[in-house]
């Protein structure tokens, strides 16, 4: 068979004939939740999958990598309020997580991107990459798409700071992967909260150097955050380039990383 980057392209025989000791696995973990009267529920999964799709063609053509299959639900709590939203629990979804990185180091990796596309996990993604560290000795990176790609030249600093769900950038993004699914008659401008918070001189943010724990109606009922009407595709797939091209970057970071780095040793570990 032709030469595959998806783990679940490759048969017993292969995964026993391949030392996978420097083989960066990644594992797309996403979100199906509410983004407003304009958008699906499956935006944060979309936007993982579209970005994905655009970093494997720039893969040298014998690069060590295996995408694992997406975990397209994840953590969505602070959407419950709105129908269509599904969510996992974050004890059950970080067990899911660990359970999943169990199996890749018994495949015999030992590199392992978590590679995120919804805010509202981003703490218990980085917890379990500690804990894939502390029980199976392996690196575990922890990357979310927006943490990859710059867009400040795209998109206003207000709309950075507060369309932080279902906004600009994200129906930009959408309307560059699936325009037929993107309601562009029931956009607007949907101001959070955030907008007034600041305004006000408090130091509180939704997501910032000072959060708040905050469901998505408390910061607008339409459950969006961000200038939604102002999208255009351009944008989105600028975007989406930007942040494949991140992902190539943060692979070759992750397979030059030398894993001797990573020890049980301290300075203390002689004396016992």
């Amino acid at each position: 068979m032709m030469h595959s980057f998806y783990w679940a392209d490759h048969s017993t025989a292969d995964f026993a004939s391949r030392d996978l000791s420097e083989t960066v696995v990644i594992l797309p973990i996403a979100a199906v939740e509410q983004h407003g009267p304009h958008l699906p529920v499956q935006v944060d999964a979309a936007i993982n999958a579209a970005i994905l799709d655009r970093m494997v063609p720039l893969l040298d053509a014998n690069a060590d990598v295996l995408i694992l299959p997406a975990l397209s639900v994840g953590k969505s709590d602070e959407h419950l309020a709105y129908p269509g939203t599904l969510t996992i629990s974050a004890q059950t979804l970080r067990l899911v997580w660990l359970d999943i990185a169990r199996s890749v180091k018994r495949a015999g990796a030992r590199k392992m991107i978590l590679f995120n596309s919804h805010g509202g996990q981003i703490s218990l993604m980085e917890m379990t990459c500690r804990d894939i560290r502390v029980e199976l000795d392996m690196l575990a990176v922890a990357c979310s798409w927006f943490r990859i790609a710059p867009v400040d030249d795209l998109f206003s600093a207000a709309e950075i700071v507060h369309g932080i769900h279902g906004g600009d950038i994200e129906t930009s993004m959408m309307l560059a992967i699936a325009p037929a699914l993107v309601a562009m008659d029931k956009a607007e401008d949907f101001v959070p909260l955030t907008v007034e918070i600041e305004q006000s001189g408090s130091p509180l943010t939704a997501e910032g150097a000072v959060g708040f724990g905050w469901q998505a109606q408390d910061l607008h009922p339409a459950g969006v955050s961000g200038n939604a009407a102002n999208a255009d595709a351009a944008k989105g797939a600028r975007v989406l380039d930007r942040a494949a091209v991140g992902v190539l970057r943060l692979i070759e970071a992750t397979r030059n990383f030398d894993m001797k780095t990573l020890t049980s040793e301290t300075r203390f570990s002689a004396a016992r």
